[in-house]
């Protein structure tokens, strides 16, 4: 029941909770009605009541005292018969010790019987009560004469008429109540759709075609400065706002592609450059050592490998923007590299390097040589860069259980907030600054990698962890 009145609609809804509600106040002003007019009839008992006891105690007393039985039925009798057709139905009077000396109606109580036996059900004076369930009340009251209790009064009185009275009111309030309730219903339904109209029309223009939403023609909006034409107008406004947002965002994405289009060319610039020194020093010293072959070998070899890293950069730049995880796997002859690679600029600077890596890789290991490689130099380039002329990069990679552990260490100053949010968060870069640390980033989360950064006493380190297997060439 609940769930269906959910689903209605609230042009619905706020007729039936008004219905309701009047049908609550209804019942509760019913109830009052009724309370004040039974209290008024229980009023208007007890005074005729009163009246007729008082009248019999002036009558009766001395019979009673004289235990005149014939004149107290007499009395009796001419009493019944000037009620006749009004509320007394049986009145029987008994002496002090509570025997019976007359009654309206021998038959029902007769002579010397007690007058226990007739009282019972019946009420003093002050707690009778017409009552809902019994057309006769019974009353027991005191004979009292010249201030002496001389015996005791039980009358029974028709209420029949006063309680049809209290019924024809309960079922003239119920009608009353109910044609109350439904037209005032009818007209607080016609009210309120009158009313909710623009609700209706704000719900209607939000789920317009397609999606978006229509503004509020000015001739549906209420006149006034009310709620609900408030409310029509600010939804205008934010429609209007939607669609600047809209027109904006498409600008910006047009945008974006430029940049997106400038960061391509800067890294694939940036990528390019770093290994280019190292590269060039291979051949001045074939060009040096051209007598001697093993020196020669050598650097054809490295030269071989370097151009196809750049090779493969470029290839896979143009085809994703980042490097491949495929490619050729990483051996010691790339971390070597790597170490010739960063010679010239660390000899440059006259820097101090203390390198040290594993003999051999386990065939297990499974990385991909060419962006563990550009990792490596990005982060040596940068800890050259931190240390400053005559300072000291470290360079550590060890063979871990599930992976490889490289560790490079400067004792340049500290890393900037800038350049730690470039390697370490995900946030939009700042304009300025070079991508070498962001590209790490990218880089070594392509791997499914961890990078870390520490600064103890005056030595900064990056720590970079990655998984066996990750990223491999048969990725």
């Amino acid at each position: 029941m609940i769930r269906a009145l959910r689903t209605l609609p609230l042009s619905l809804k706020l007729p039936l909770l008004g219905a309701g509600m009047m049908v609550l106040v209804g019942a509760i002003a019913s109830q009052q009605v009724l309370s004040a007019l039974g209290r008024v009839q229980d009023a208007r008992l007890r005074e005729l009541a009163a009246l007729h006891v008082e009248g019999l105690s002036v009558a009766l007393g001395p019979l009673v005292l004289r235990r005149d039985i014939w004149e107290v039925y007499d009395t009796l009798d001419r009493a019944a018969e000037e009620s006749a057709g009004h509320r007394m139905v049986l009145t029987a009077v008994a002496d002090e010790t509570g025997r019976v000396l007359a009654a309206t109606d021998p038959r029902r109580v007769p002579m010397d019987s007690m007058i226990d036996e007739v009282a019972q059900g019946a009420a003093p004076l002050d707690e009778l009560s017409v009552g809902a369930s019994r057309a006769t009340v019974r009353l027991l009251a005191p004979l009292t004469y010249q201030g002496r209790r001389v015996g005791r009064i039980v009358t029974e009185l028709d209420v029949s008429d006063l309680q049809q009275e209290r019924w024809r009111a309960l079922w003239l309030l119920l009608l009353g109540n109910t044609l109350a309730t439904c037209i005032l219903a009818g007209l607080g339904y016609v009210a309120m759709r009158r009313m909710l109209r623009p609700v209706s029309s704000i719900a209607r223009h939000m789920s317009g075609a397609e999606g978006e939403p229509q503004p509020i023609a000015e001739a549906d909006i209420p006149d006034g400065d009310g709620e609900l034409a408030r409310l029509a107008r600010t939804y205008n406004g934010m429609v209007r706002d939607v669609a600047a947002k809209a027109d904006v965002e498409r600008r910006l994405g047009e945008r974006e592609r430029f940049v997106a289009l400038g960061r391509l060319s800067s890294s694939l610039a940036h990528e390019i450059n770093n290994p280019l020194g190292g590269l060039l020093n291979a051949t001045d010293t074939i060009r040096t050592f051209s007598h001697r072959p093993e020196v020669v070998e050598t650097s054809a070899d490295l030269l071989e490998r370097g151009l196809r890293h750049l090779r493969d950069v470029a290839r896979v730049t143009l085809d994703q923007n980042r490097l491949a995880r495929g490619g050729n796997p990483l051996t010691t002859d790339d971390l070597e590299d790597v170490h010739l690679l960063i010679g010239p600029e660390l000899k440059r600077l006259d820097q101090h390097v203390d390198w040290s890596a594993p003999d051999r890789l386990p065939a297990g290991l499974n990385l991909p040589a060419a962006p563990v490689r550009q990792i490596m130099l990005n982060l040596l380039l940068n800890a050259s860069a931190a240390a400053g002329p005559g300072g000291c990069v470290r360079f550590l990679a060890g063979i871990r259980q599930d992976g490889l552990d490289i560790v490079i260490s400067n004792t340049g100053p500290p890393m900037s907030d800038a350049a730690r949010a470039r390697l370490l968060s995900d946030e939009a870069l700042s304009p300025g600054g070079g991508v070498g640390l962001r590209l790490v980033r990218d880089l070594v989360k392509g791997l499914d990698g961890q990078i870390t950064h520490a600064r103890r006493g005056d030595l900064t380190t990056v720590r970079v962890v990655l998984s066996a297997g990750a990223g491999g060439a048969d990725a």
